[in-house]
């Protein structure tokens, strides 16, 4: 397959909550002309989608994009050219899970998250999403606070109970997380404790990998090829980090990491919609306009996917078989350094689209438009 023919093919997913006004545990700067419902939320997306021509879904987040009619929500998406997404629960923001959700030492908070999981297949049934996907803030800040594998168990078991509701073409995708807001032991830390748990599942049950979740160093590319080899990567949540989970536009700090792994994903031939991998990005803007920000993300995204496509991969594994490290790394470096915003350009021209959607989206007027109509209510943010 030719790479233009393999760009057409990409599907970014982008997050209903990326639109509305989010920052910092220190601060949130408000911004004028974020979306004060769900609808407006699709709306932002729409845009983003008639200006990058790959981000055909967006990904609600519960309750925050709570509605009356899903099925009204998702006529809404489709009349305005994108559709509804991966389904996200939330089960870390009540009181009652300060001590955690569903690994919670209480039967009844236990009980009432299993409930909001299962509540959330229910509006996947009505909005014919097929991916639920779950993180877990639960975990402990001190030694002896609560059983460690107890706690296991509990999840396990809230896992099982949600996994049994999912319909046939639906799928669960567990999110890691390596700390934060637990501090001494996190409940579902690492990639291995998500495959862990899917494998005990079954095959509807997949692991989602966010690259801002890793200890400094860690190499995700690694653990995007093992998961690929064993069937069980389901999604990404695309984001920077330069210390933590910074949650900034995704190739932000290290667009080399994000070229390493979009290659990974090239060599498996898992960048087509039909191989099942959500390409999603979770992020956060505080200091930047939410929709170019998104925008530019997208076209990260896009730019190490077409550099990936671009690796020789005859003379990489020629080099490979040989043992010629020089030339097996300088096949990678040679695809890298390519300047791939002409190809980017020419391929938006072929589709119908600008071939510059951060300017075209300026011209567009859509900004300061928003900024006059989305006067008074409450502007969605964390918590809305």
């Amino acid at each position: 397959m030719s790479v233009k023919a393999a760009l057409r093919e990409q599907r970014i997913e982008t997050p209903s909550w990326a639109y509305g006004n989010s920052g910092t545990r220190f601060k949130v700067f408000a911004q004028q002309g974020v979306p004060r419902t769900p609808f407006e939320k699709i709306d932002d997306a729409a845009e983003v989608h008639r200006f990058t021509g790959i981000a055909p879904t967006v990904a609600l987040h519960i309750p925050w994009d709570k509605v009356e009619d899903y099925g009204e929500l998702a006529g809404y998406a489709r009349d305005r050219g994108v559709e509804l997404g991966t389904i996200n629960a939330n089960v870390f923001q009540d009181d009652d899970y300060r001590l955690g959700s569903v690994t919670h030492p209480d039967a009844a908070v236990r009980r009432k998250a299993i409930g909001h999981l299962l509540e959330c297949v229910d509006i996947m049934d009505q909005t014919g999403s097929r991916d639920l996907k779950l993180w877990f803030a639960d975990g402990l800040n001190y030694p002896g606070q609560d059983n460690l594998k107890a706690r296991q168990d509990r999840l396990a078991e809230a896992l099982h109970e949600t996994y049994q509701r999912l319909g046939a073409d639906q799928r669960m995708l567990l999110e890691y997380k390596l700390f934060e807001p637990a501090f001494y032991a996190t409940d579902v830390p690492d990639w291995g404790t998500a495959y862990a748990h899917c494998v005990q599942l079954g095959d509807q049950a997949q692991v989602v990998i966010d690259t801002g979740h890793h200890a400094p160093g860690t190499n995700i590319e690694f653990i995007v090829s093992v998961l690929l080899r064993a069937g069980k990567l389901g999604a990404f949540d695309f984001n920077s980090r330069f210390y933590a989970d910074d949650d900034l536009m995704a190739g932000a700090a290290d667009p080399f990491q994000l070229f390493r792994i979009m290659h990974e994903i090239v060599l498996a031939d898992a960048l087509k919609p039909a191989a099942g991998i959500a390409f999603m990005l979770d992020q956060c803007h505080n200091i930047e306009p939410k929709i170019p920000a998104i925008i530019r993300s997208v076209l990260n995204v896009q730019e190490a996917t077409a550099k990936a496509l671009l690796v020789d991969a005859e003379a990489l594994s020629a080099a490979q078989r040989t043992g010629d490290v020089l030339a097996a790394n300088g096949a990678l470096m040679d695809a890298y350094n390519t300047d791939v915003r002409p190809l980017l350009r020419e391929l938006r021209a072929e589709l119908g689209l600008d071939p510059d959607p951060m300017a075209a989206y300026r011209r567009s007027g859509y900004a300061e438009w928003i900024i006059r109509e989305r006067v008074g209510g409450q502007a969605a943010g964390w918590g809305a």
